[in-house]
């Protein structure tokens, strides 16, 4: 099977599933560029998420990076490769995991990733990895925020043979200052924290985590205030 035909019987099988297994409310689909490269960069509750994130961006050239460790699950393996997924070994310095995300992002192509690098233990924002900050300013793309909720603790829901609520909502693109060599460490941190500031300020006060009295998260939640005051 070609990978554009495993792409379209994937995305099909998912939709049906998450029709039939979960409720799923979209917000923000408008902010997501039709066309050009960009990141999708998501908290990440549960496993499933790569699924759901994946049908909701509705891109044929969506594709992410994905920890190599699961590369000894045949079948999560396959759907990783059927997709274009990019393995990656978050053990080391992946040069070529990196090269292949950038080229893709340079071509036009979607990245979704989570920043985080691990599902949150919680279900709340853990320390992110300055790894999607550093592919933004390498590939010059802009970065679109998702704040997904309810995967969780959704598959065990399933199980019981409830059907969970998952809410993902979009924010608008945005891009990052650029990362100067002399401050590099620093330039990047700030970059970081932009991104899981604006993931955190489209997740209800309970998921912000560490991020919860962050001074960037309380400016960009008087700003959305303010408008909505006006």
């Amino acid at each position: 099977m070609s990978r554009l035909n495993a792409r379209t019987v994937l995305s099909t099988i998912f939709g049906i599933l998450f029709r039939l297994l979960t409720r799923v409310t979209v917000i923000g689909k408008e902010n997501l560029p039709v066309e050009g490269g960009y990141i999708a960069a998501s908290n990440h509750q549960g496993i499933i998420e790569v699924p759901l994130v994946y049908c909701v961006l509705d891109r044929e050239d969506v594709t992410g990076l994905v920890a190599k460790k699961h590369q000894d699950q045949p079948i999560f393996r396959w759907v990783v490769d059927s997709l274009g997924g990019i393995w990656l070994n978050r053990d080391e310095a992946d040069a070529r995991a990196v090269r292949q995300a950038t080229e893709h992002l340079k071509r036009g192509g979607v990245l979704g990733i989570a920043p985080e690098g691990t599902r949150s233990p919680t279900g709340s924002l853990i320390p992110a990895k300055t790894g999607v900050a550093y592919l933004a300013n390498r590939a010059g793309v802009p970065i679109v925020p998702v704040a997904v909720t309810g995967t969780w603790k959704a598959i065990r829901e399933v199980l019981l043979l409830r059907r969970p609520r998952i809410t993902v909502r979009l924010g608008e693109p945005f891009t990052l200052p650029p990362v100067e060599r002399r401050d590099r460490d620093a330039d990047l941190q700030r970059n970081t924290d932009e991104i899981m500031a604006r993931i955190a300020a489209l997740l209800p006060p309970e998921y912000r985590g560490v991020y919860a009295d962050h001074p960037r998260l309380r400016e960009l939640l008087e700003s959305r205030e303010r408008v909505k005051q006006s």
